[in-house]
């Protein structure tokens, strides 16, 4: 197969098949590697590491292989008792990206009831801004992820009223570009992951009618590559964490049959380590917890044997959004 500039190659050489049993030995085993280096370097984002791990181990149906209780008492000491919201681990600051990762976690493990939800709703409640926007944290960086957070918490803890859901949807389709895509703040360049996080907010909003789907849904076609992998804007090299946010969005959009699914397949399964078990970001890399989460739930997506089904949304086990009842909107074409 010909390179192309921005592109890697497939060989006969990369897995053709998911190593189901290795990616699940590798989560299993990084949970219990708490002297190690990476485990030690990884504590800015502990949380965010615990849902990626706790999530992929419940798509391959092991999630009893995970200590519950020792999950659910760091998530719990994670609260920040006078902010309402979750930080990433002990000692640091509350902020909105990881108190979605520790609801998701509490809510995975059927164990939300534990938490300050009161707290948790008054946290994000202010950090609500005049134009609809969300703050991260209390020092005011603005960012759509941050509004998607904020609507998604809500959402999965029945609370959705409690903010100004029209000025959140308003702000966020200031942010839309002629392409169709979205930025990360009003006039910033289209990119697969804040699209996502723009196009997740107005499904969980019921407002999907407000976005072209043609449009949008071409520009995140574009981003498959020869070698079926797909980068997050152009001239970019692919991404396994784009097998998500790109087709998560085609999900919701109606549109997921625009991809080359079987290209998409060979590329995913290609990022494999046969060794350790996990994915990378391109194949030969090193594999972590991120983007083994983000491969196997984009193969979920294309209705891999194996897996559990995926919500294209929350990003959880829909098995899960089935329990509390939460639903999503997607888009008919």
């Amino acid at each position: 197969m010909a390179s192309h500039p921005k592109d890697v190659v497939i060989t006969d050489e990369h897995p053709k098949t998911l190593l189901l049993q290795k990616h699940a030995d590798y989560i299993v085993g990084y949970s219990k590697k708490k002297e190690d280096y990476e485990f030690t370097m990884t504590e800015h984002f502990r949380m965010s590491g615990m849902y990626w791990g706790i999530t992929a181990v419940d798509l391959l149906s092991q999630l009893e292989r995970m200590d519950r209780s020792q999950i659910i008492e760091f998530v719990l000491q994670c609260q920040d008792q006078t902010r309402g919201g979750f930080s990433p681990s002990l000692g640091h600051d509350a902020h909105l990206l990881y108190t979605l990762s520790a609801v998701q976690l509490l809510v995975i493990l059927d164990s939300i009831e534990e938490a300050d939800v009161d707290g948790v709703v008054k946290f994000i409640v202010g950090l609500q801004n005049e134009d609809g926007s969300f703050s991260g944290d209390q020092w005011g960086e603005v960012d759509t992820r941050f509004s998607f957070c904020a609507v998604a918490c809500l959402a999965l803890l029945k609370r959705l009223d409690a903010i100004n859901t029209d000025k959140a949807v308003e702000f966020v389709m200031k942010c839309q570009n002629v392409d169709g895509g979205f930025g990360t703040r009003p006039g910033s360049e289209s990119h697969a992951g804040q699209i996502y996080c723009c196009v997740g907010l107005l499904s969980i909003t019921g407002q999907l009618h407000r976005i072209n789907g043609d449009l949008l849904g071409w520009w995140l076609c574009e981003r498959q590559l020869p070698s079926g992998g797909l980068n997050g804007r152009p001239e970019k090299l692919p991404d396994v964490c784009y097998s998500w946010w790109v087709l998560a969005s085609l999900t919701v959009l109606g549109r997921l049959h625009w991809i080359n699914s079987s290209k998409m397949r060979l590329f995913i399964m290609a990022t494999q380590d046969p060794e350790t078990g996990g994915f990378t970001d391109r194949p030969g890399d090193m594999v972590d917890l991120y983007h083994t989460l983000f491969g196997l739930a984009g193969l979920s997506l294309l209705g891999e044997t194996g897996l559990k089904q995926i919500n294209p949304v929350f990003c959880m086990p829909q098995h899960v959004l089935d329990r509390i009842s939460v639903s999503v909107q997607i888009m008919s074409t």
